[in-house]
């Protein structure tokens, strides 16, 4: 029914897939579900599937702070005034905290206007907010914020691309529906092999988040040949993954237990222990590795094929290893700075990494979520990375399989 008394309008475009990508029924959605009301005063559809289609649409509401909502909660969905402004700048007035009603961010390409021009944000994240400085824009974390840097408040003057869905032919579209244990695994892990080789070959990075299941599982041998063969260019884990690792080169036993046949070494409860304090002793994973201490395991492949390794520690762990980053925003900030140049995440039986890492990557970079729990795919998807595929399998069987699916793409490209 139409407004009975004053109203105030705004018109806003919504470009690119938004049909097939149903932007446009989601924004629609959106504006009748706070309580306005919109017309369509202009839809042009693209008639192949990778034309770009628009819309002008007309949006009505009883008062401005009914419609100034409205605009915000669509502007996430790329709806953009069409009398646009540039953004709002207020400079912060305290370290450690945005100004009040600051602009927080999503993990999508966004771009903001200032003096009418259109700047891309650097540095995508979700859950920042964006500092202007010398004409170029940022995501800041909001710990980094220090006083009379200019940081935008408000959704004028932003615009977020949410990225058009692909077809099945392209990527992983077709593995986007919820998170299932039915979903066929040789399919999906056949498309992660492709991901991963074609990763290499263009000579992009591949990050493996990694949780202590793979040493647990017997998988170990499995990460190092993919470490070995050029597959993975950074890996992030916490204590746990690499002191059970380290336990199984010095000891042959993860939490005590023999992986060869299963059986439990004679207090075997300490390995993991007299493992840590070993490596405490010689200084670092590196130099007990240069001492002899260890000589094999996913830490010493990583050490010696030089391959990044980022150790972020909890509350609960023992010793903990000296190279393991026990300040959490440390750690975060340390992490945020290795992904940059990453193109493909594979995280793996891990979930507090997995969401951490999830978190920080933009929608851009793909990422596969493998664990035998679909509440850790599930998690990740609820927090707004959407660009995640879930498989839903244990570790071992995956680690098997994408290895197996590999040699098959390196005996195809020599053949």
């Amino acid at each position: 029914m139409p407004f009975s008394g004053p109203t105030v309008s705004e018109q806003v475009e919504l470009t690119g897939h938004i049909v097939d990508s149903l932007l446009l029924p989601k924004v629609l959605d959106v504006i009748t579900a706070e309580g306005a009301e919109y017309e369509l005063r202009n839809v042009v559809i693209g008639h192949n599937r990778n034309d770009p289609s628009s819309a002008l649409i007309e949006i009505t509401a009883d008062d401005q702070d009914r419609l100034d909502r409205v605009l915000a909660l669509i502007s996430d969905h790329g709806a953009v005034a069409v009398n646009a402004v540039d953004c709002r700048i207020v400079a912060a007035d305290i370290a450690g905290a945005f100004p009040e009603g600051f602009y927080s961010t999503t993990n999508q390409r966004s771009e903001v206007r200032i003096d009418g021009r259109w700047i891309e944000v650097n540095e995508q994240e979700m859950d920042c907010g964006i500092v202007i400085a010398s004409e170029t824009a940022r995501c800041i974390p909001m710990v980094e914020v220090v006083p009379g840097m200019a940081i935008v408040v408000g959704h004028a003057g932003v615009r977020v691309f949410p990225p058009a869905r692909s077809s099945s032919a392209h990527g992983f579209a077709f593995m986007n529906s919820d998170v299932s244990t039915e979903k066929p695994k040789g399919v999906l892990i056949r498309k992660v092999a492709r991901e991963i080789f074609d990763n290499r070959a263009l000579g992009k990075k591949t990050l493996l988040v990694g949780g202590p299941a793979i040493v647990h599982t017997g998988s170990g041998p499995l990460v190092c040949e993919l470490i070995r063969r050029g597959y993975i260019a950074k890996l992030f884990a916490g204590n746990a993954l690499a002191t059970h690792d380290l336990e199984q080169a010095m000891f042959g036993t993860s939490l005590g237990v023999h992986l060869a046949d299963a059986s439990i070494a004679e207090a075997g409860h300490e390995h993991h222990l007299r493992a840590i304090n070993r490596i405490r002793r010689a200084g670092s994973i590196a130099k007990a590795i240069a001492a002899g201490l260890v000589s094999g395991g996913i830490m010493y492949e990583c050490v010696k094929h030089h391959v990044d390794f980022l150790l972020a520690g909890s509350i609960r762990d023992d010793g903990p290893l000296p190279d393991v980053i026990t300040d959490a925003l440390e750690a975060q900030t340390r992490m945020r700075a290795a992904i940059r140049d990453v193109s493909f995440c594979l995280s793996v039986a891990t979930t507090l990494h997995s969401i951490a890492v999830g978190n920080l990557l933009p929608a851009w970079v793909k990422m596969v979520c493998v664990d035998i729990n679909p509440s850790t795919v599930i998690k990740l998807a609820d927090r707004g990375s959407f660009q995640t595929v879930g498989i839903v399998t244990d570790v071992e069987p995956f680690f098997r399989s994408l290895v197996a699916e590999i040699d098959v793409l390196e005996t195809e490209a020599t053949s």
